[in-house]
């Protein structure tokens, strides 16, 4: 059996996972709002990979039933009536809605899992069931890639981490003398050994945790720490993010 690991999004070949499982993980912060907004009531969530397509993607759906999600540097987007943040994703904000969303790390690692089947969406918050549903899809085809977002085309701790928990969890211990692992699951793997099961001391370690708390998101970082918060996993197929 064969489970990758990749940093980041550039780092997959289309070829590699196309019609097999992909678990794509963004803890800062986009799979963890998406999974917030899908627990909190919104109908799907259509990936975008820029603003320009974010609007031309909302102008074709019912008006009054859609909502622009995004950020640009952490930011809100001018315009957008959310950005990426995981606390605004609250029932009252969200619910019956379907939301466009461009982010700068966690929606192209999803358009890059596009050839993937199925494509899991996974997060801390909602860790042991994202695990479990990866572990069944893994055990049905053979194998499974778990696809970081990292952060600007590159290394980010927090994502790293949760892929060698994600490994961990997804690999039963009589079968990980046997898996076929890759030097990038082997590393995500260690990162467990140093930070054992704190998902907090993980996440707040990154630059990218230190980056948001410098421009006051310092709540998402510790929403976004938080495990097992959430029991839904999102599905992402045929363009949009389902629970």
């Amino acid at each position: 059996m064969k489970l990758a690991v990749c940093f980041t999004p550039v780092a997959v070949n289309p070829g590699s996972i196309a019609g097999k499982p992909v678990l794509v993980i963004d803890i800062l912060r986009a799979t963890t709002s998406m999974i917030a907004a899908l627990a909190h009531g919104a109908k799907a969530i259509l990936p975008a990979a820029s603003a320009d397509d974010a609007l031309k993607l909302a102008q074709n759906l019912e008006r009054g039933s859609v909502l622009l999600a995004g950020e640009r540097r952490s930011e809100r987007i001018p315009g957008f009536a959310l950005g990426n943040s995981p606390l605004e994703m609250t029932p009252d904000a969200v619910a019956g809605k379907t939301l466009v969303m461009t982010t700068t790390n966690g929606i192209p690692a999803i358009l890059a899992a596009d050839d993937g089947r199925p494509v899991l969406i996974g997060a801390a918050v909602n860790f042991r069931a994202a695990a479990d549903a990866a572990r069944r899809a893994f055990e049905a085809a053979g194998e499974l890639t778990i696809l970081c977002a990292g952060r600007d085309k590159g290394f980010a701790l927090e994502d790293a981490y949760a892929a060698g928990r994600f490994v961990e969890a997804i690999v039963p211990g009589r079968l990980r003398r046997s898996l076929e692992l890759n030097d990038a699951g082997v590393a995500a793997r260690e990162l467990v050994r140093k930070y054992g099961n704190d998902w907090k001391k993980a996440v707040t370690a990154s630059a990218h945790a230190r980056f948001l708390r410098e421009r006051n998101f310092a709540k998402d970082v510790a929403f976004a720490a938080q495990a097992d918060t959430h029991d839904l996993v999102p599905v992402y197929a045929d363009r949009r993010v389902t629970a």
